[in-house]
């Protein structure tokens, strides 16, 4: 893929504080908080924040809730998802009423698919990835009527600012006032760039809080942005983190966001994923899929170490049950 298939950039601003605001507010009317537990890694103190256990299976529903309650009566949504954002669009659109339109790559997980195929909304798949289904998106968004919100999955000041709530649940939830460091998956950086715009208020002296991002070895759209200081294509090869698969839209304002907020990107391989995820299942009884254990994948295999407190965001759960079970069944497996 070339940057060449998005015709312009769009205008997308910053989260002002007044959005922030919105989202705490949105979404502590409508999600309870999901749970921080501990976890046994030799080492460190370390918790997951298990935002698979949201209603809809992934951290995606917070900013599609912000976003949505935004929408203008009368309205209606138009999204590009890899999944988990389109399923966060539609119990949104549901819960507050307003239609919507999602577009889904024709390559899309089949679990999230299938979900979605059984949900009120209008849903449309287009192209062989999410970069082809975004730039097909974002061209209907040209040209339909005014009436019309187009949301990104990441791209968007509400979006951002719902995934910023994460890290004000973590620091209410946390056992202790330390020193923190939270680890986070970064595709298009709408949750990294939401709980890096939120640390940089809530960190203190006595409570500093550093933010580290985790993209996979195959996609790293995040890491290349970061250095080249805008988006830029890079090869997208086959990931079981589908959901921080694909490059990054061009002017995305997350790249700003998280330039000098977060304390790097590391990137982890497929085995360690699967390690995390056979970690997940034995020692917890959790399912998750490979982007939502990237972050602890990061942790097991020492990528990031830190003193004080750990928090691994597990990001979401919705992987094909045959694709998990053979991961469960490699032989090797480290837990």
């Amino acid at each position: 893929m070339t940057s060449s298939h998005f015709d312009s950039r769009r205008p997308v601003r910053a989260p002002a504080e007044a959005d922030l605001a919105h989202a705490r507010r949105t979404i502590t009317e409508h999600l309870d908080p999901t749970p921080l537990v501990a976890t046994s890694i030799p080492g460190t103190t370390c918790h997951l924040k298990l935002e698979s256990l949201q209603p809809t299976g992934s951290f995606k529903v917070r900013g599609a809730l912000a976003a949505v309650a935004a929408v203008p009566e009368g309205g209606r949504i138009l999204a590009a998802s890899a999944g988990n954002h389109a399923l966060g669009i539609a119990w949104a659109s549901q819960r507050l009423g307003i239609p919507a339109t999602v577009v889904i790559a024709e390559t899309a997980s089949p679990a999230k698919r299938a979900k979605l195929e059984a949900l009120p909304i209008e849903l449309i798949r287009y192209g062989q990835s999410y970069d082809e289904a975004e730039a097909y998106t974002i061209g209907l968004a040209r040209n339909l009527h005014a009436g019309t919100v187009f949301i990104s999955a990441y791209n968007d000041p509400l979006v951002i600012a719902g995934a910023a709530t994460v890290l004000d649940e973590i620091v209410d939830q946390r056992p202790s006032n330390g020193p923190l460091t939270v680890i986070v998956p970064a595709s298009g950086g709408g949750l990294l760039a939401g709980i890096a715009l939120r640390a940089s208020r809530l960190s203190n002296d006595e409570a500093p809080i550093t933010v580290v991002g985790v993209e996979v070895a195959n996609s790293p759209a995040m890491s290349a942005a970061l250095e080249a200081g805008h988006a830029v294509d890079v090869p997208v090869g086959a990931t079981i983190a589908d959901g921080l698969a694909g490059n990054i839209e061009p002017g995305s304002v997350t790249i700003n966001l998280i330039r000098g907020r977060v304390d790097g990107v590391v990137a982890v391989t497929e085995s360690e994923i699967h390690d995390a995820l056979r970690f997940l299942a034995s020692e917890h009884g959790l399912i998750a899929e490979g982007a939502g254990a990237a972050a602890l994948a990061a942790v097991l295999s020492g990528k990031v170490t830190a003193g004080g407190e750990v928090v691994a965001i597990v990001s979401g759960r919705n992987i094909a049950l045959p694709q998990l079970a053979g991961i469960y069944a490699e032989s090797g497996a480290s837990t």
